[in-house]
């Protein structure tokens, strides 16, 4: 399932980027991808709808949210903490 979540995410960060999903990075930042600080809003959204979760509000401020959007790998890890959550 882990693989799965994995590639749904990378699938959605490379449409907000305009890219295929192989050239996401785990180390990129969403700067990296050229994703903007509206883009990367929206890309929060499509990840609530998708996994039906809901990512906390201060998620551009990781020393205050379990949530961390610094890189790839840490939006996959946050995303599938959440959904690991809910199905508990």
């Amino acid at each position: 399932m882990t693989d799965t979540i994995r590639s749904r995410i990378r699938a959605i960060i490379a449409e907000q980027a305009m890219l295929e999903p192989d050239q996401i990075d785990d180390h990129a930042t969403p700067a990296d991808l050229g994703i903007d600080s509206l883009g990367l809003v929206e890309s929060i959204f499509a990840l609530e709808e998708e996994f039906d979760i809901a990512i906390p509000f201060n998620a551009n401020e990781p020393e205050k949210s379990d949530f961390d959007i610094t890189n790839m790998g840490t939006i996959i890890a946050a995303v599938e903490r959440l959904v690991s959550l809910k199905a508990a």
